[in-house]
């Protein structure tokens, strides 16, 4: 899953897609009702490739989070993020037992379960699996096409030999000698 270009607006409700850079900043596309709209430096922007969540581990990116929720779900949307709290940590710890309960706060939960189910909304989630899954098999074709390639025994070329050109005559060179008065400078 790739969430390189996803990102999130600090005042601004949803998840938003970049689109192009501008000589101030970005256009972004609402991943919600698809609206574009300009970004600028001043806004607070997070990019959720960037963001992970507290285990008693490892931090555990995001995008893995994600992962682990899609797979849990089955592709559908997962608890609501108006959800009470408690409902949060219990699906939570279904899917990543090692979160740190103490250090993840329910407003994270709850920003965590609203942009996954935005995700999964907008297909996002999905078209990503479908690129993966293109791509893996796209890998798995030209590696089996190189390894048949490397397979297939190829014969050396024959050497074919070519008549030489004939040898011409070189012409003799005509040397003059001069016997004329020597010029002085």
């Amino acid at each position: 899953m790739n969430l390189k270009s996803i990102i999130s607006i600090t005042g601004k409700p949803g998840l938003f897609k970049i689109i192009s850079q501008t000589k101030n900043g970005f256009v972004v596309e609402s991943l919600t009702d698809g609206k574009k709209m300009p970004i600028y430096a001043s806004d607070k922007v997070s990019a959720l490739e960037d963001i992970s969540i507290y285990t008693t581990e490892e931090d555990m990116p995001l995008i893995e989070v994600f992962a682990k929720l899609y797979d849990h779900t089955a592709g559908k949307i997962a608890v609501d993020h108006n959800a009470n709290p408690e409902e949060h940590r219990s699906f939570l710890s279904k899917v990543v037992p090692t979160f740190d309960q103490s250090r993840v706060y329910n407003s994270d939960l709850k920003k965590l379960f609203l942009w996954f189910n935005i995700l999964i909304k907008s297909d996002y989630i999905k078209n990503q699996k479908k690129e993966e899954k293109s791509a893996k098999a796209e890998n798995t074709d030209d590696k089996k096409k190189a390894d048949d390639k490397k397979q297939s025994v190829q014969k050396p070329a024959k050497a074919v030999k070519t008549a030489s050109t004939p040898k011409t005559s070189s012409a003799k060179a005509v040397v003059r000698k001069s016997g004329g008065s020597k010029r002085n400078g």
